[in-house]
């Protein structure tokens, strides 16, 4: 996986590390901490700034947001229940998990999402 970043990385500059960084949030099992460590080695070997990191791997994980967002508002609590109900033995989930996150959404809200994102792979559930 490292190859391909670093490819990514070297032939797209920082339009990639955008990508990356967007793939990243909408597609838990690839590590933000990975790219952005090569990210970062990339300033020393190329003529990428740090600013310049920085900016587009922020602008990457507001893209991945926006795009988690927008799935968010189309597939409401029936919709996720009726998926579980099906692949949810895959995750080890049911209906009543789903109704469980649901609640706890509702009673802690934006401080839930604030905490939330600050964990590796809740960020992307949350």
């Amino acid at each position: 996986m490292e190859n391909w970043i670093t490819e990514v990385m070297n032939a797209y500059g920082y339009i990639g590390i955008l990508f990356l960084i967007a793939l990243e949030n909408i597609f838990p099992p690839i590590p933000s901490e990975v790219i952005l460590t090569f990210g970062g080695f990339m300033t020393t070997t190329s003529n990428m700034s740090i600013i310049g990191v920085i900016f587009f791997s922020t602008i990457g994980s507001v893209v991945g947001a926006i795009v988690l967002y927008g799935i968010g508002l189309l597939v409401d609590v029936k919709r996720l229940e009726k998926v579980v109900n099906k692949w949810g033995s895959l995750l080890r989930l049911t209906s009543k998990d789903i109704y469980k996150a649901n609640a706890w959404f509702n009673k802690f809200g934006v401080w839930a999402v604030f905490f939330g994102r600050l964990v590796p792979l809740v960020r992307s559930l949350i």
